[in-house]
């Protein structure tokens, strides 16, 4: 088979199967593990791809510039933010992701709502200041541009210090095997540490980001309290993560 053949085949798995395992593929094509491994290899350069031990699983496209993601999925996203602003109890903490679905989040809040909003995102923190009811705090630290968020040490450290009712988290890849993933290392560390100080998680994800895997791992799933998203209830990757013990809450 030709390289060019070859690399049909796995893009072709990725699409049908959801997941590439490099030693079937090496025994149905009768190549070597390191033929699969080098193809795998150059689809991940061109951001096809994202590697993982013993194979590779489909990239998330959630990883573009943050002015690219705002025109990505709009509408799924505007959904999801529905269902997640409905979360939020007047009287009530929350913490507020940064991201484009959490930005959605903010703006679907009702401007009368009465709560306190933790976030770490100066554009989240812009968004709720015409929400006059809204008490707001900012945490800081180095701002990561790519989602406009700060993260870093001082970022971290100013998270241990704060509590809340819910966290609304986003995340670039959202796959049963791979958990929650995102593709910076630092930024998964502060989703980590905003996660740990609420009594319940829910992760926002548009459909895009549904069966896809980023390079680092934000949550395994038995830490999360459940799923929002705008796939069809009756997807397959959907039905694996209810399988998994996931509440996934629909927004369609």
């Amino acid at each position: 088979m030709l390289a060019a053949e070859r690399r049909d085949h796995l893009l072709g798995l990725l699409a049908h199967k959801g997941k590439i395992v490099a030693k079937d593929v090496a025994a149905d094509l009768g190549i070597s593990e390191d033929s699969v491994r080098r193809d795998l290899r150059d689809l991940a350069a061109e951001g096809l791809c994202q590697r993982v031990y013993g194979g590779a699983l489909p990239a998330s496209p959630a990883v573009a510039d943050y002015g690219a993601r705002q025109k990505v999925a709009p509408d799924g996203k505007r959904k999801v933010a529905a269902v997640a602003a409905g979360l939020v109890r007047p009287g009530s903490a929350l913490i507020l992701d940064g991201g484009t679905t959490a930005l959605a989040v903010a703006r679907a809040l009702p401007k009368d709502l009465a709560c306190t909003v933790i976030t770490h995102s100066p554009t989240i923190a812009a968004a709720l200041l015409d929400h006059p009811q809204v008490e707001l705090f900012v945490l800081g630290g180095r701002v990561f541009k790519h989602s406009a968020v700060a993260c870093g040490a001082a970022a971290v450290e100013a998270a241990q210090n704060i509590s809340a009712d819910l966290c609304l988290l986003g995340v670039t890849g959202v796959h049963p095997e791979a958990g929650l993933t995102t593709a910076d290392a630092e930024e998964a560390a502060m989703k980590r540490a905003l996660s740990a100080r609420a009594a319940d998680t829910y992760i926002l994800a548009s459909s895009e980001k549904i069966g896809t895997a980023s390079r680092f791992r934000v949550l395994p799933w038995e830490k999360v309290r459940g799923l929002i998203t705008d796939v069809d209830p009756n997807d397959t990757v959907i039905g694996q993560l209810k399988a998994l013990g996931v509440e996934v809450l629909a927004a369609n």
